[in-house]
């Protein structure tokens, strides 16, 4: 469910750990040179660096369970290579507080974190888990804003969690948002 955020962050020159049951490649973009690159070729020979003098991302999948905290923590420790400086997560809601809190020590201090939440159920208080992390809370309906008779679609999705990242690496506060409608409740 996380791809579309995935692919953007290694567009942008992240190094992605992605910790799940199955493998699902993302795939890692490859410089291309367009025209006005070519017409602006200098000597015979010369290329102009794809990336803009950015490092190219990558992505890691690496084998994991949810009912599988400290495993799944630890595989994704060895995929990183140090400590993380972001953390994009949903997990499913019974496993939340155990896989987030296993995973804590792979953040570098302060590093802020993207959670995702499904909004379904009776109202509730939403509270990050990681309180010593700035937290964007994303909480995810059903149905789409835009259209209440479709299911929410993939790219409203991740624009909503694309959007928390930005706000979350410029350093903004805590918050949650809201993407999507519940499903009303039928009594």
């Amino acid at each position: 469910m996380l791809s579309g955020p995935a692919e953007a962050l290694v567009r942008d020159g992240w190094h992605v750990v992605l910790p799940c049951r199955r493998y699902s490649p993302i795939a890692v973009p490859e410089p291309k040179q367009g025209i006005a690159a070519l017409k602006a070729l200098r000597p015979r020979g010369h290329r102009p660096n794809g990336t803009g003098g950015r490092k190219a991302g990558r992505a890691l999948w690496v084998e994991a369970h949810w009912d599988r905290p400290r495993e799944l923590s630890t595989k994704a420790g060895a995929a990183l290579g140090g400590p993380a400086d972001l953390m994009v997560a949903w997990v499913h809601e019974q496993y939340r507080r155990a896989v987030l809190g296993a995973c804590e020590w792979l953040l570098a201090p302060g590093a802020p974190v993207v959670e995702v939440r499904g909004a379904g159920g009776p109202p509730v208080e939403p509270e990050p888990v990681l309180a010593a992390h700035p937290t964007q809370l994303i909480m995810v309906g059903a149905l789409s804003e835009l259209d209440d008779t479709r299911p929410l679609a993939h790219g409203e999705l991740t624009g909503a969690i694309l959007d928390a990242v930005h706000r979350a690496v410029e350093g903004r506060a805590a918050s949650l948002h809201q993407v999507g409608q519940s499903r009303p409740l039928v009594r």
